[in-house]
């Protein structure tokens, strides 16, 4: 059984990965990002979100390029890759899968993404 910090730590490389599928982003921009999505509710500390960025990166979930920010400084850019799109669309198939498991769900609604992957093969 999953511990507590891997739910969270999950949800949070899941939030990363959506951000990413938007737009490549520094990691402040992500950070930014992730308060805006959530009207200022989730806060990342450094010492959780560049550690998660690394992580991700090392799975090959997204890439990492130095250029220049909006201030001129040089920032590392993070970009999602197709393994990233992939999990993402994974992810996405786990909680639908999850929803449709609920006793709540509208009757009717089926499962939408079981093969989403092949469309990017």
């Amino acid at each position: 059984m999953s511990k507590p910090s891997d739910l969270v730590q999950g949800t949070l490389d899941m939030l990363i990965l959506k951000i990413l599928a938007l737009e490549p982003l520094n990691g402040w921009a992500v950070s930014q990002r992730l308060k805006q999505m959530s009207s200022d509710v989730l806060g990342v500390s450094d010492g959780s979100l560049y550690p998660a960025l690394h992580k991700l990166e090392h799975r090959g979930w997204i890439t990492a390029h130095w250029k220049p920010s909006g201030n001129n400084r040089r920032a590392k850019f993070y970009s999602l890759t197709r393994l990233g799109l992939g999990e993402t669309e994974r992810g996405e198939c786990e909680a639908h899968e999850e929803h449709l498991r609920s006793p709540a769900r509208p009757r009717g609604t089926s499962i939408i993404c079981r093969y989403s992957h092949l469309r990017h093969g």
